[in-house]
């Protein structure tokens, strides 16, 4: 694995080193001592997925309140994504800046999300899937988010967004 830090404080991308042959290739998506050479996270006992049918959906932006919050490893592995998180760490020099990143299962690129960002994804194909590590177990009393569209962020999201679930819809702006 390639690791290439990014211009958020502790955000890392993740580039995969598929070994290949006339079968295919075989490829590692994490290694707990390579991960901790980086001083990044290495338990995740909460691995996730998601399916979303339509090109232009928007999921996010979510994260969890201390002390529930989470990093997160995220990887597509069919089709493709704009992903982009929100340092919402008050002590970090890079706070309330975004970074889009674009993942998909031909790029073999991941993202390493630290504790303290909020995450979320356009769908740039149909039928996409999404795979998480989560170092942290979902909390539902924990569990929050940042309009997708707040304009004191401005994220630009590359398509016309089709689909957003009414809880996204409903989170309140960052300031508020």
């Amino acid at each position: 694995m390639q690791f290439h830090p990014t211009i958020l404080r502790d955000v890392w991308t993740i580039l995969l080193e598929p070994a290949r042959d006339d079968r295919g290739f075989f490829a590692r998506t994490f290694c707990a001592e390579e991960f901790a050479a980086h001083g990044l996270e290495t338990n995740y006992p909460q691995h996730s997925i998601s399916f979303s049918v339509h090109s232009g959906t928007v999921r996010g932006m979510h994260y969890q309140r201390e002390p529930h919050s989470e990093a997160k490893l995220v990887r597509c592995v069919k089709g493709a994504i704009w992903d982009v998180i929100i340092d919402i760490r008050p002590e970090s020099p890079t706070y309330r800046q975004w970074q889009g990143f674009e993942l998909s299962s031909m790029n073999g690129r991941q993202l390493y999300i630290p504790k303290g960002f909020a995450h979320g994804f356009q769908t740039l194909s149909n039928d996409v899937e999404v795979n998480y590590l989560i170092s942290e177990p979902y909390a539902p009393d924990s569990a929050t988010g940042i309009r997708y569209d707040d304009p004191a962020l401005g994220i630009n999201w590359p398509l016309a967004i089709t689909e957003i679930s009414e809880k996204d819809l409903n989170w309140p702006n960052f300031a508020a």
